[in-house]
């Protein structure tokens, strides 16, 4: 039995207040998690790139597909026609506006009474048309035929956004949005046919004029594409947030921590091994180690002269007396120098007396 909408309302106005701002909280603290974590704001990965791409177009292929063009002829709405209407009047009208097909011919045959109608209203032409074995003393038997037409989109909608969130397409991005991705597509899937199952086809009878009539099947289509189009829209958007550190970006594991100071490290020594190179070249080149000579020979005498300007020594000595603390600095010095070149530990010698 399908749930009321004043039902449905009120459930939102009991549980809005109480869910809404725990979601609002959830979704602050997952936004400030990656900041706190030290992470800071990246450009969006080319792989996870590829995986909204994927998405937003399953999305708007989905978003294409629920409008109205796309989907089957209601002949009752085509022909503007109420539901009680004599089998042949009905035809005749669809025949004067397009010519009937195959399909036609056999709702034709299938619109013996009133209630192979409500389940056309329920179910769509397809399934009325098309089902071989479905009669409307059985109408259950429709909804079987209907089913797997009913799951169809869901399941492609899970294989697309399966491969989107894979480590072929999104590489280590997508994997910690597939689990939710395929759980929302299976909720939804699980609701559609729920929905549809439970849907109380013979309200329409009631129905005396043609805009009375609920198309379920219409709306139903709808919906279902709708909903799938939003739900690829908002993985892209989460998977968006956390391939650029924005939101729910989990910091790096201690292993790759571990292996991005290592690399740091080599890096640097491989710099100072450079560096070494370089001077030790220097030394041993006897031009260079001339021009070297002459640099900081040139680099005295000019300091030299500039120490003895009078403007020079004035300042200097006002600054050590008032602005500078000499022990502070030597003791930075000291400090530093230890830290670049650690203390050698000396040997001990052990004896063995006897």
């Amino acid at each position: 039995m399908a749930i009321p909408w004043g039902t449905i309302k009120s459930l939102v106005i009991f549980f809005g207040p109480i869910l809404l701002p725990k979601a609002i909280s959830y979704y602050r603290s997952a936004r400030n998690a990656p900041r706190a974590a030290g992470l800071s704001i990246q450009p969006v990965p080319t792989q996870a790139l590829r995986a909204i791409a994927v998405l937003l177009s399953a999305a708007l292929v989905s978003l294409v597909l629920a409008a109205p063009a796309f989907a089957p002829e209601n002949v009752f709405a085509r022909t503007q026609s109420r539901l009680q209407i004599p089998t042949d009047v009905l035809f005749n009208r669809l025949a004067s506006l397009r010519p009937l097909s195959a399909d036609d011919e056999s709702l034709r045959g299938r619109f013996v009474n009133l209630e192979s109608r409500l389940l056309y209203l329920q179910f769509g032409p397809d399934v009325l048309a098309q089902c071989p074995f479905c009669t409307s003393e059985d109408p259950r038997s429709y909804f079987y035929y209907a089913l797997p037409a009913l799951v169809v989109p869901h399941l492609v909608n899970l294989v697309v956004v399966s491969l989107a969130t894979s480590d072929l397409i999104s590489g280590s991005h997508g994997g910690k949005w597939r689990a939710t991705a395929a759980i929302l597509t299976g909720v939804g899937a699980a609701l559609d046919v729920y929905l549809t199952n439970s849907y109380n086809y013979q309200a329409n009878s009631r129905a005396t004029r043609q805009v009375d009539l609920d198309p379920f099947f219409w709306s139903s289509r709808t919906i279902r594409h709708l909903s799938l189009g939003v739900l690829n829209i908002v993985v892209a958007y989460l998977l968006y947030l956390s391939s650029t550190n924005r939101a729910f970006a989990s910091p790096p594991s201690a292993a790759a921590r571990v292996e991005a100071v290592t690399k740091q490290l080599h890096t640097t020594k491989s710099r100072v091994n450079a560096v070494g190179i370089i001077k030790n070249t220097a030394i041993r080149d006897e031009e260079l180690r001339a021009r070297i000579a002459a640099y900081w020979q040139h680099e005295g005498r000019l300091m030299r002269e500039v120490m003895e300007d009078r403007e020079v020594v004035e300042g200097v000595n006002d600054a050590l007396q008032n602005r500078i603390n000499i022990q502070d600095i030597t003791r930075d010095a000291d400090v530093y120098a230890l830290n670049v070149l650690p203390r050698m530990k000396s040997a001990v010698v052990e004896t063995t007396v006897g």
